[in-house]
């Protein structure tokens, strides 16, 4: 009896991923079973999945605040912070299967939290590095390593959603700007402001997914012109084949491996080190990822095309 209720927890909380095949182990032994645990207390309180992803969204900004001191114990209560903020950053999603209120606007906001926490934790780096003395280059240094930041998030998102798109059966959905752009001018500045600023950066993210992945877009619009929108089973097996090794590796690309490098850098007492991490290792990662997704994609066009012509 105790292993069939272990186990009917275990597939309760498995029912909440996006896909086991795009979470990392950290995810799956840690993140997961907290966030779910996290999910159904929220969901007692009635909290909708938006506020928990504004209450993460606090916790990171707070914790990139605490990261401005040179005090170690300061530190790692912001550490602390940051962990409770991606343990609610995993809760709002599983919240939001849990209880049927996945939308897009949820993953509006989420997407914005996320923004603001890493954009505390670069400031407020770049502050303690400047009152230390360091030269006024650590400036570029950071900037540089937060638009690194944002583009490789923003590309293993896209990648992600893919494959759960393409391999996973669940038919997630992937915005198009296009799309996104029709809903947008609809949108009236005077009556639906928030809304209206939520969809404008919402946009700009999907923009930015786009450029970074011509040969997906690409893909996608002609899978979903020959197929509808329904994947055969041959290219779905055909996606898991060609994309499943490269998941591990972007998975070094999104939030567990930063905060990991982040602590460590904030142990040596070197912040600095972070901005190098993101700017050299992770960038020469990000560029073969990209060649390599790019060139996946092309081929599996052309495996569409050729079907259609036969078909």
């Amino acid at each position: 009896m105790m292993s069939q209720q272990v186990e009917t927890r275990h597939s309760r909380i498995a029912a909440t991923y996006k896909a086991r095949e795009v979470e990392g182990a950290l995810d799956i032994y840690f993140y997961r079973p907290l966030g779910f645990r996290l999910a159904e207390f929220f969901a007692q309180l009635k909290v909708t999945p938006a506020g928990v992803s504004l209450l993460a969204g606090i916790c990171g900004v707070m914790a990139g605040h605490l990261y401005f001191y040179t005090n170690l114990g300061i530190n790692v209560a912001g550490m602390i912070l940051h962990v409770c903020a991606n343990a609610l950053d995993n809760a709002d999603g599983q919240l939001a299967r849990l209880t049927h209120q996945a939308s897009r606007k949820g993953r509006i906001i989420d997407s914005v939290a996320d923004h603001l926490g890493f954009a505390s934790v670069y400031i407020h780096l770049t502050l303690r590095c400047a009152f230390g003395g360091a030269s006024p280059a650590i400036w570029f240094l950071a900037l540089g390593a937060a638009i690194s930041h944002a583009l490789q998030g923003a590309a293993a998102d896209y990648y992600r959603t893919a494959f759960l798109y393409f391999a996973n059966g669940k038919r997630a959905e992937i915005d198009t700007s296009a799309a996104l752009c029709s809903d947008f001018r609809k949108l009236s500045w005077r009556q639906q402001a928030w809304d209206k600023l939520l969809l404008a950066l919402y946009l700009n993210f999907t923009l930015q997914q786009e450029m970074l992945g011509p040969g997906l877009k690409r893909l996608r619009n002609a899978a979903n012109a020959v197929f509808d929108g329904k994947i055969p089973g041959w290219l779905e097996q055909r996606y898991r084949d060609v994309a499943s090794p490269t998941l591990k590796w972007w998975r070094l690309l999104m939030t567990n491996t930063r905060m990991l490098i982040l602590f460590l850098a904030l142990f040596l007492g070197q912040p600095v080190y972070y901005f190098w991490f993101e700017l050299i290792p992770l960038n020469l990662l990000f560029i073969y990822l990209i060649a390599r997704q790019e060139k996946m994609a092309e081929s599996l066009e052309q495996l569409v095309t050729a079907w259609e012509r036969s078909a």
